[in-house]
């Protein structure tokens, strides 16, 4: 009489699905492939729950003022800031399809109109999203704080600026700060004053920060306040008069600032 052999009960694979698992008791065959697509697709929704939960999470920290805010935080959580190695292709379209191949100087004009009315947000996610992908160098940047001006970044910016940005902002403005901007720098960084939390994001700025904080101040002291003359007499005071009180209440804007950004 034949024996059979004795059966050995072995334990299933601990990375195999149950699904896997079942097919291999039947048909004691793996579907590699089929193990591997279900992989990355669960590693998959598994990143994207974490870094939609991780900006979830940054939302709340920061108090955003809506729903729409947040869900645009939660939206944007997969961009990544780009690098200075990466390059971002321009391609103009002529206005006419049927004029030759040469830009004409209407087509640079529109070109130039386009590149200088990119930067519209209307909530934070969205400044922060154009800033870091439309905005490299810093004369850009400089250019489109000036285009928002203080009003429209003090509305963007009125729950929190947000961690490391409140440095970034003073930097660009410190190293292009022109004379002839003095009163719209003045006025954005009274209304960034005015953001949330803003006491907190000035302690947390850094050394370089600071320096350049310091920098800017003693540049706008500098500068000084432009004084009117006769000819120019109604373009200096129309220029002036988002300030209550002309040229003095300027001078005492500008000294109210130094004890907000703690510049000795």
């Amino acid at each position: 009489m034949h024996t059979l052999p004795p059966v050995i009960d072995l334990p299933l694979c601990p990375f195999l699905l149950p699904s896997q698992a079942q097919a291999m008791e039947r048909n004691d065959i793996i579907d590699f492939k089929a193990l591997e697509k279900e992989l990355h697709a669960a590693l998959t929704a598994d990143e994207k729950y974490k870094r939609e939960n991780a900006a979830k999470l940054r939302a709340v920290e920061q108090r955003v003022a809506s729903y729409e805010e947040f869900r645009g935080i939660v939206l944007a959580s997969h961009l990544k800031p780009l690098e200075q190695k990466d390059k971002i292709e321009k391609k103009t379209v002529p206005w006419n399809c049927h004029s030759t191949q040469r830009k004409t100087s209407q087509d640079e004009t529109t070109e130039i109109c386009q590149e200088k009315t990119r930067l519209q947000p209307e909530t934070s996610a969205e400044f922060y999203r154009d800033w870091r992908r439309y905005l490299r160098s810093g004369p850009e940047r400089y250019q489109a704080l000036l285009q928002l001006g203080g009003a429209k970044l003090g509305q963007l910016f009125k729950t929190d600026v947000g961690f490391g940005l409140l440095g970034e902002l003073l930097i660009v403005l410190a190293d292009h700060v022109r004379p002839a901007d003095r009163l719209g720098v003045l006025g954005i960084l009274r209304s960034l004053a005015g953001t949330g939390r803003f006491a907190l994001n000035l302690s947390l700025m850094s050394h370089a920060e600071r320096e350049s904080c310091r920098a800017l101040f003693q540049k706008l002291q500098a500068m000084g306040a432009p004084r009117p003359t006769k000819e120019g007499l109604g373009q200096e005071e129309q220029s002036l008069g988002e300030l209550p009180g002309g040229l003095q209440e300027e001078e005492q804007l500008l000294q109210e600032l130094l004890e907000l950004y703690q510049v000795d």
